[in-house]
């Protein structure tokens, strides 16, 4: 069902209201038949997008509301998030910075409603990978994400003035018995102190610092 404006063509084209056949309904601009310009677009799932559409796709800048109570607003490119935005999640987490094809990718900001520490760096596909910091609520950890998981030199940064440095170390995987079949357990890697120091300022692209 439509109910709006057409162009001499017949086609849906200015401002109109549709109810489609699997039961969603929008409302907003057309161009010539399809969703273009702003618009709300409602799912009978109880999911609703309200922003810019380009040819039927969500294009430009919205919010998305998903039915399990998260939602997302910022940019979009050809119906993925794409660009920058925010993304409040069910679990009541924040993630604001990049996005591409739908995945935290680039530099962002993941906040842990929990324990309201945060993740500040690089994301590659979705996982906390590349130079970052992990800020807790009385000390910090910066260095370096591989995986979602710290990797190699850094240091932790202590609130009452002083910084312990090392590296994280992936351990060798030991191989047990006959039984080949079963997959092997993720290794955490472990922290490997190597010095306490006053603060000092360092990145993670820095050498071991010099004893």
């Amino acid at each position: 069902e439509y109910e709006g404006d057409r162009n001499s063509d017949g086609e849906r084209h200015g401002f109109g209201k549709a109810r489609l056949p699997n039961g969603d309904t929008y409302e907003g601009q057309y161009e010539h038949g399809l969703r273009s310009g702003r618009g709300t677009y409602r799912f009978k799932n109880g999911a609703l997008y309200t922003g810019d559409y380009l040819q039927n796709k969500k294009h430009g800048k919205g919010v998305f509301f998903y039915p399990d109570g998260s939602k997302y607003a910022g940019d979009w490119m050809h119906d993925q998030r794409e660009g920058y935005g925010e993304y409040l999640y069910a679990n009541g987490d924040t993630y604001t910075g990049e996005w591409a094809n739908n995945k935290r990718h680039g530099q962002g900001t993941y906040v842990y409603k929990d324990t309201g520490s945060k993740y500040v760096g690089a994301w590659v596909n979705g996982i906390q990978e590349g130079p970052a910091e992990l800020i807790h609520l009385n000390h910090r950890f910066k260095g370096s994400f591989l995986n979602g998981k710290p990797l190699g030199h850094g240091k932790f940064i202590f609130d009452i003035g002083c910084e312990q440095h090392g590296e994280y170390i992936q351990p060798v995987q030991e191989e047990e018995g006959e039984e080949e079949d079963e997959l092997p357990l993720p290794v955490e890697p472990k922290w490997k102190a190597s010095e306490i120091t006053k603060l000092t300022l360092w990145s993670p692209h820095d050498k071991e610092p010099a004893p």
